[in-house]
């Protein structure tokens, strides 16, 4: 309990194991892979928004968790395919808007490689 007094949480970012960053927009998704007591790993999914307040311009994070264990990893993955599936085939598939990127072959990233530039 002393833990949760002093920084908030009972997480502690030395469980972390293995953690990708998606910023989209104000927010950022992070996806976090944790162990726990047992040494059993789960998923940890944080949605933080930044949100600038008042005339001094506070800002400050929103941050909503979901935590999905691996007995679930199933249910969940194909019921998130299913849901992507049915906007797909009504909205069509997802298109870029206002960015130039080069054409696929003059491109010098590979699927692979991650760029992420936070700036809050």
């Amino acid at each position: 309990m002393e833990e949760y007094k002093k920084n908030g949480s009972y997480e502690n970012e030395k469980d972390i194991v293995f953690s990708q960053a998606i910023k989209a927009g104000k927010r950022i998704y992070y996806i976090d892979v944790k162990k726990n007591r047992k040494e059993e790993m789960y998923l940890s999914i944080t949605e933080s928004k930044k949100i600038v307040s008042g005339d001094d311009a506070q800002v400050s994070f929103e941050k909503h968790k979901i935590f999905l264990y691996h007995e679930d990893f199933e249910k969940f993955t194909n019921s998130l395919q299913k849901a992507v599936d049915f906007v797909i085939a009504e909205q069509g598939e997802y298109k870029p808007r206002n960015i130039e990127c080069p054409p696929a072959e003059e491109s010098t990233l590979s699927d692979n490689d991650l760029k992420i530039d936070i700036e809050f």
